[in-house]
């Protein structure tokens, strides 16, 4: 990642990581839930907010192996607090149990990083008869953070401490299928495509924090809601494209991001003072960036907001 190591606003760039973004910052107090935390930059961004203070919950569909994850960080920093949670994001049915569980621990909540995904699996459909890059990319996480937003709100009126709630999206939120959400055609096996499927699903990231950042505006709530490109990085995401992925073993050093790299913009975007109040918007290597023009459509992000309510309210 040497090429593309200029800094932007924030003095950070492309090739900062998550303990030089996070330096320095005491965040010990506040409760966070990772999705996804067993594996890649979920695992880094663990290890960094609980090197910060963070008590973290990881919320993982292995249990066995964010338990391995959570022995491990322990051994590096016997202070951490963290907690394993089991979430399968494809399964409602699990996401339901797992906010109950949680709010039922009365433990607070101040911050939410959606962070799991799946990419470019062949066409299936989650437990919920949903596509699975929609289920477990948006749709999940649109209903997780709904069943936890009570708790997110309280804890931030009680501790007057901000909240944040981060969406992980992508790059190839820009290669989404031309209308961007095929709300008709969701589970459309005739017409599927592994990587668009994957955009609109990334572009459903988007257009979910920012509709979500305009009603918590409206209401007066201190949380902020932002997503965020990680950056192309080699992780098991790409396991289903091995040509694919053999060409970013090839050519990784010159241009793709590693693991602590890739987790930088999560944990700015989650900890930094700089984006305090900062709401709505689409972070890229550590700085403020320009999604397309798809994902900044606010009639877009409304209708999306009615269709997953609808989906996640009938099942």
């Amino acid at each position: 990642m040497w090429i593309f190591g200029r800094k932007g606003a924030s003095g950070f760039s492309a090739c900062s990581t998550a303990a030089e973004v996070a330096q320095g910052i005491d965040a010990s107090g506040l409760t966070a839930i990772v999705t996804g935390a067993s594996s890649g930059i979920g695992t880094e961004t663990t290890r960094i907010l609980t090197q910060c203070g963070v008590h973290v919950i990881m919320a993982v569909r292995n249990v066995d192996s964010g338990k391995k994850v959570k022995e491990t960080i322990i051994k590096e920093n016997p202070d951490a607090k963290i907690d394993v949670m089991e979430l399968d994001l494809s399964s409602m049915t699990s996401i339901r149990k797992f906010a109950l569980e949680y709010n039922n621990m009365l433990l607070p909540l101040n911050l939410l990083i959606n962070n799991a995904g799946v990419m470019a699996p062949p066409f299936t459909l989650s437990q919920d008869n949903v596509e699975l890059q929609f289920a477990t990319n948006h749709l999940g996480h649109f209903l997780l953070t709904n069943l936890l937003l009570d708790n997110m709100k309280r804890t931030a009126s009680e501790s007057q401490k901000e909240g944040r709630i981060v969406n992980v999206s992508s790059e190839g939120h820009r290669f989404a299928y031309r209308e961007g959400i095929r709300f008709d055609q969701i589970n459309d096996s005739s017409s599927y495509n592994t990587l668009f499927a994957y955009g609109q699903s990334k572009l459903a990231n988007i257009l979910h924090a920012n509709e979500l950042a305009s009603r918590l505006k409206e209401e007066g709530v201190e949380i902020t809601a932002n997503s965020l490109h990680p950056g192309s990085i080699a992780t098991n995401l790409m396991r289903h494209h091995g040509f694919i992925e053999g060409i970013v073993n090839w050519v990784g050093k010159y241009f793709i991001k590693n693991i602590p790299q890739g987790a930088a913009t999560t944990s700015y975007v989650a900890l930094h003072p700089q984006v305090k109040g900062v709401s709505g918007k689409y972070f890229a290597d550590s700085n403020i960036a320009n999604p397309s023009s798809l994902a900044r459509d606010v009639d877009l992000a409304k209708k999306l907001w009615d269709f997953s309510l609808n989906l996640t309210e009938n099942k």
